[in-house]
């Protein structure tokens, strides 16, 4: 006890070198998903990759990250979160290298399932390592920089991508990788004491006390939910793949609530959602968050570049008005909700979100740039309120053994509400074009007809956001007062 105590007290005493470490991660996985998006469309003809391989590029990231986030957070719980996420690193790492290397569509996917597996890695523990080792009083403000670290991420790799493919070639968006990742995988081997994680139970194996059948179940719930969603524009959603899958998912979801309430060790504690309002509240909150906002950068790209002719370049910088917002204000609204509190400043948010959406709702296709500016501004300010102090709200309303879970729980409901985000705004701002859809508007990109309807779809979706921002806003009013994390688990 006393050397676990004493290890314990070492990891906060460099607990500013944690929040950079991970800092340093959570600002990689996001500019590796950014930087890709922009590149696809070189790396296309390059890899002779067709329209569906394009789009499983970005999917299988995604998809492998959803499927184990959950299972990984219960692990890293159990088995030391600091080094899972320098497991994470090392095989991101790794898998940017593969990805470099490949030489068709079909390694460059492997290699994208690979890098999900460490981004998983990453995900289920950056937030649960920044909130061990700081007090309650400074874990906002904790959390605020490492949020910062993600929008930074994403700021920086539209034009950072875009300089590496047009001077360099496509492989180094991945290169880009190597030198981060080794970095961070060295510098958290050397600052982690005696090469053990404090207060980390040792399990004598880490599947026995996993709930296997209840990861099957996720798995295969989540799967059976992102990828119709993601290929819905493609293949139809009338289509027979899609009723499928859609069908299996509410079996799958059926099946899992069945098994997880029944399981002697649970892969998810659904006493967290039934007993715990603030994270049950704060998590709906989040998927909502991101079903309304995340499909913003790729609608209103299309709309500057393909109905009012602005160049990528011109589009990108545009663009970077909401990520900055982000990355300036999240520190200091992590900081407001060590003295607020989230519940005012989430609230708050969400209807920064849902204004600055309404306003991108009433541009034409014929505004100029600052009303579309500012009311991506106006997201990115709304966004930032929001973020750092739900997530230290929800990492703050669980016990100490459960941070993992609460992380992986969080990250989940971000990728579901980003696969969500994409199929229904972005199924509303094409639902105009007709068959084909995004490759109808590509393939006749000048035409006044096509503009237009574009154009309409886009108000259509960006006021349908706007109105999931509301919900969002009273999920985050609904959390109520601050639960203690002491009172779920003896409850349960």
């Amino acid at each position: 006890m006393g050397s676990s105590a004493g290890q314990e007290s070492t990891l906060e005493s460099r607990r500013w070198a944690l929040l950079a470490l991970t800092s340093v991660g959570a600002f990689m996985t996001p500019l590796d998903g950014s930087i890709v998006a922009v590149a696809l469309p070189k790396m296309g003809p390059l890899l002779s990759l067709s329209f569906a391989t394009s789009l499983w590029v970005q999917a299988a990231y995604l998809l492998s990250i959803a499927t184990l986030l959950i299972p990984i957070g219960r692990l890293a719980d159990q088995r030391g979160r600091v080094h899972f996420y320098l497991t994470g690193t090392a095989i991101f790492t790794v898998a940017s290298l593969g990805a470099a290397l490949s030489w068709n569509g079909t390694t460059l996917i492997l290699s994208r399932i690979v890098q999900g597996v460490g981004g998983a890695l990453l995900f289920a523990t950056s937030a649960a390592i920044v909130t061990s080792v700081f007090s309650t009083h400074e874990r906002g403000r904790a959390l605020g920089i490492n949020v910062m670290a993600v929008y930074l991420g994403l700021s920086v790799g539209p034009p950072l991508g875009g300089f590496l493919v047009d001077h360099f070639g496509w492989p180094w968006i991945f290169l880009v990788n190597l030198p981060i990742g080794l970095g961070v995988f060295l510098w958290g081997w050397r600052i982690l004491p005696g090469r053990r994680e404090a207060a980390m139970p040792a399990s004598p194996a880490p599947w026995t006390s996993l709930d296997l059948p209840g990861a099957a179940l996720l798995a295969l719930l989540l799967a059976s939910l992102l990828v119709p969603l993601t290929f819905a524009s493609e293949w139809g959603w009338e289509s027979l793949r899609v009723r499928l899958l859609l069908g299996l998912f509410v079996l799958a979801f059926g099946a899992f609530l069945a098994h997880e309430t029944r399981a002697s060790i649970p892969l998810v504690d659904l006493n967290l959602l039934r007993r715990n309002r603030l994270f049950a509240a704060a998590n709906l909150a989040t998927l909502l968050n991101y079903m309304a906002l995340y499909a913003i950068a790729i609608l209103t790209a299309a709309q500057l570049q393909l109905v009012q002719g602005r160049s990528a370049r011109f589009t990108g910088w545009i663009m970077l008005s909401q990520p900055l917002m982000q990355a300036c204000l999240s520190p200091l609204a992590g900081h407001l909700s060590d003295r607020l509190g989230s519940r005012v400043l989430s609230t708050s948010g969400m209807l920064l979100v849902a204004l600055g959406m309404a306003l991108l709702s009433l541009t034409s296709r014929d505004s100029n740039i600052l009303p579309i500016a500012t009311a991506l501004a106006i997201v990115g300010i709304g966004m930032a309120a929001f973020s750092a102090p739900n997530t230290s709200a929800i990492m703050g309303s669980v016990d100490r053994s459960q941070l993992s879970i609460a992380s992986a729980f969080l990250g989940t409901m971000r990728v579901t509400g980003q696969a969500l985000s994409v199929a229904i705004l972005g199924g509303i701002a094409a639902s105009h074009l007709g068959p084909g859809s995004w490759r109808l508007l590509l393939r006749v990109g000048g035409s006044p007809e096509a503009s237009a309807a574009f154009a309409q779809g886009y108000a259509t979706a960006m006021a349908t956001g706007a109105g999931l921002a509301l919900l969002g806003a009273w999920a985050s009013l609904a959390r109520g007062p601050r639960q203690d994390p002491a009172e779920v688990t003896s409850s349960s």
